[in-house]
């Protein structure tokens, strides 16, 4: 298995990398992890994860920066490869973000990415948090429980989702989305691979996952 992780500038990357490799070698999984800007070796990936940290407009003008990354992450994700977003990488699925100004995302799912309204809580949301789903909902959930704790770091999220698409949310002053999928396209707003046994169970699942 050829696990591509994006590199456009942005995200934890050697953290993402390290993560994937961890969670192959516990699943037994016979897995090359590499960080890469080729949009070759992401177009021949098995399986492609997106991470990102920062404002969406910065990661959006860096992934764009990269020739021919978004369409080849577009053309293998529809061919059905595997995707995974990671905080921005997940924001960056949405219809479009209104971090500092309106940019497009690439539409995957339903929704827009905007500030979150927590009167009297601080911003960003940072630290642990629980997550909140029904299990059995998705194979990327399996192995978890209602009330796992993930690691988030965030001042935006998504509003405006399709329920449908929606397989986790998190409480901050409210429902917060915290996990989406829309076919073989998935993202988590919380950072995976800094989320110990829970994201390395997700990191699993999604190795394992066959959309």
């Amino acid at each position: 298995m050829k696990i591509a992780v994006v590199d456009y500038g942005s995200g934890n990357l050697a953290s993402a990398s390290r993560a994937l490799a961890l969670a192959a070698e516990r699943a037994g999984l016979a897995a090359t992890v590499t960080v890469t800007a080729d949009p070759d070796l992401v177009a021949r990936a098995d399986r492609i994860v997106l991470p990102g940290q920062g404002a969406f407009a910065d990661c959006a003008r860096g992934l764009a920066a990269v020739p021919g990354m978004e369409q080849a992450i577009a053309h293998a994700t529809d061919a059905g490869r595997p995707f995974l977003g990671i905080c921005v990488g997940m924001q960056l699925m949405a219809e479009r973000g209104l971090e500092h100004r309106i940019t497009p995302g690439f539409g995957w799912i339903k929704g827009e990415i905007a500030a979150l309204d927590v009167p009297g809580l601080r911003l960003p949301q940072m630290g642990w948090n629980t997550l909140d789903f029904r299990p059995g909902a998705h194979p990327l959930l399996a192995g978890l429980v209602p009330g796992d704790h993930a690691y988030f770091v965030h001042s935006y999220a998504l509003t405006g989702a399709d329920p449908a698409e929606v397989l986790a949310t998190t409480d901050y002053g409210g429902p917060v989305v915290a996990m989406v999928a829309a076919g073989n396209r998935a993202g988590t707003q919380f950072h995976v691979e800094k989320s110990q046994a829970v994201g390395l169970q997700i990191l699993t699942n999604f190795l394992r996952w066959t959309p």
